[in-house]
């Protein structure tokens, strides 16, 4: 499956991370496993898909690297996250 990242799945997948995370944060408690799917669901999961792509980009000695397209969306994902994370404070103090 081939799946090409924009800005705008980089935004979607912040989005998700920094509404969802904060939601089911409190449910946690504290089992380490609870924790790391959280995590993987939720944060690295929709990134990688959604900011990094299934097929990443070879560089001419056929390693992976990060090209400015990969950095901005990156970067995007994160204030996207950050955004909502701010927008649930303020709404739902």
């Amino acid at each position: 499956m081939k799946m090409t990242p924009t800005p705008i799945t980089a935004a979607i997948a912040g989005l998700f991370a920094g509404v969802a995370m904060p939601l089911i944060w409190p449910k946690l408690g504290d089992e380490t496993m609870y924790w790391v799917f959280a995590f993987l669901l939720v944060i690295a999961l929709p990134m990688h898909v959604l900011v990094v792509g299934i097929n990443p980009t070879r560089n001419a000695e056929g390693r992976g690297g990060i090209d400015a397209a990969t950095l901005k969306r990156v970067v995007i994902w994160l204030v996207a996250g950050i955004a909502a994370v701010a927008l649930m404070k303020i709404v739902a103090p």
